[in-house]
């Protein structure tokens, strides 16, 4: 065989074992990204520059979802390029939280606790800041923690206004304490996002002669014979043979080539004339955190809208379980300032990081062109709905306190019409969005979970030499933005696996 292991998708789980792998010399590696692999220094401005979040079409998979009962489609933005989503989001460097892993805990996982990820998150990381004891300082992505003095004046408005209603200030969200206000963290250095293709595919890296980065290179579906993955075939007919197979290609494309792969729900894959090999719950189990923009115009005098994202308030409604923060207010000026009427906005965003609502991922065809059919199923229970708009609630209390209050104009959206809590429902549930955070359509689980797909090295039920490494794995979603964690997680299992040709 040509190659040892090949890998799909090159984003923020797959640039990290791409590294991993092939510092054996022994081992061949093959990347595959079905977008650009630009050098690390040649990132176009629309993905290299942080306060540039979202990408472009270029760089974009185009994915909706369907309207569900939320009554309208929302843009799944995903990177399609080396770096992946890690080369489009907001470059949020916040860590899972202990209580998440707590949970992962009560599903009888093993091996990934607090204590036991912690190793990994300072593994990946060089922070130049915090206490040692939870900071790496030799990884290989670079986080540096915002200060006040570098926030605009709406922003550090924002967090004087959260503390002064009564609030604990954050210094260092990934230690000890995170039930509070300040400045994020972020994978950004002098202004340019710290992708993984940046980050972990180094020029050194990409020099190795046992790896090879193939860019333009989309995969239709796993090769399976005998129980066992062989290889993978490209959109445009390439064989390719490998003695390992991982999926890197996030909680979209992971899942949907597993289902072309005949590896999903039976009766599904039949009805779409795929040949079923595995009878697994694939796509069944989507969650994303779903996002709500409360908008302000500045005032003139105030308008400095760099940096984009600056400060967030985590915290709980009265619903959260103990120890549980299930609310974000994120504070940004991630917001065109043209749609202002006074040329300047920032936007304090409210999200549910612990819903309930479970969403799908399924094939719309066995074609890999066609994209799959993602339904979030936002705010499908009341509690989800409750909570959020609590969340909406005290971020507009935090935008009528000083001095945040003193340095805008107006509330934009929803606007000040809005006053009554079924005004604010309808409101909330017409511009609903998502916090680009999807995962757990291949989720990992001990052995006898019936609702798992893989098990808690990412190694896919049944079928041998192929494994899922990505955010898809996630048992369920973490109260915080997902990135981080999804690195984490193929650093965690790229440490612990000691032999890729086994399942």
């Amino acid at each position: 065989m040509e190659y040892d292991i090949v890998i799909v998708g090159g984003g923020s789980a797959g640039a990290v074992l791409a590294r991993r792998l092939s510092e054996s010399s022994q081992r061949r590696v093959l990347l595959l990204e079905a977008g650009p692999a630009y050098r690390p220094s040649g990132y176009p401005d629309a993905l290299a520059l942080a306060d540039r979040v979202g990408g472009d079409a270029a760089h974009d998979w185009g994915y909706k979802s369907e309207a569900g009962g939320i009554g309208h489609a929302i843009h799944a933005r995903r990177g399609r390029v080396l770096g992946g989503s890690s080369a489009v989001n907001a470059a949020v460097a916040m860590r899972a939280r202990p209580a998440d892993f707590d949970r992962w805990a009560q599903r009888g996982i093993t091996g990934w606790s607090a204590a036991e990820v912690l190793q990994s998150f300072r593994k990946l990381e060089s922070a130049p800041y915090g206490d040692e004891a939870w900071h790496g300082r030799e990884g290989p992505l670079q986080v540096r923690q915002m200060t006040s003095k570098a926030l605009t004046p709406s922003l550090r408005g924002f967090v004087d206004a959260t503390a002064a209603l009564g609030f604990e200030r954050i210094a260092d969200f990934n230690a000890e304490t995170q039930h509070g206000v300040g400045p994020y963290p972020l994978n950004v250095v002098d202004g340019v996002r710290q992708n993984t293709g940046i980050a972990y595919l180094t020029a050194e890296v990409r020099r190795r002669p046992n790896l090879e980065i193939r860019p333009d290179a989309e995969v239709d579906r796993v090769m399976v014979e005998g129980g066992r993955a062989y290889g993978v075939r490209l959109v445009d007919g390439t064989l390719i043979a490998a003695g390992a197979v991982i999926l890197s290609a996030g909680a979209y494309g992971s899942p949907a080539i597993l289902m072309r792969s005949g590896i999903g729900p039976a009766d599904e894959l039949r009805a779409l004339g795929i040949a079923p090999i595995a009878d697994l719950p694939v796509g069944r189990r989507l969650m994303d955190h779903p996002f709500y923009y409360n908008v302000y115009a500045l005032r003139r005098e105030f308008n400095a809208m760099t940096p984009a994202a600056g400060a967030i308030l985590w915290t709980r409604s009265h619903e959260a379980a103990p120890g549980e923060l299930d609310l974000h207010v994120s504070a940004t000026h991630i917001w065109d300032p043209a749609a202002s009427p006074t040329g300047g906005a920032i936007v304090l965003a409210t999200a549910l990081t612990l819903p309930e609502s479970v969403g799908t991922v399924r094939l719309a065809s066995a074609d890999p062109r066609v994209a799959p059919r993602i339904d979030f199923n936002f705010l499908s229970t009341a509690r989800d709905r409750r909570r959020l708009l609590e969340g909406v609630r005290l971020s507009r209390q935090i935008g009528a306190t000083a001095p945040f209050a003193d340095l805008v104009a107006h509330e934009m959206e929803p606007g000040r019409h809005v006053q009554t809590d079924a005004e604010l429902e309808a409101a909330v549930v017409a511009a609903l969005d998502t916090y680009q955070h999807a995962t757990s359509t291949v989720p990992m689980g001990a052995d006898g979970d019936a609702s798992a797909v893989v098990d808690t090295l990412g190694a896919v039920r049944g079928i041998g030499g192929l494994r899922v490494i990505d955010a898809s794995i996630l048992p369920e979603i973490p109260s915080v933005a997902t990135n981080l964690t999804t690195i984490m997680a193929a650093e965690h299992i790229a440490a612990r696996v000691t032999d890729w040709s086994r399942s």
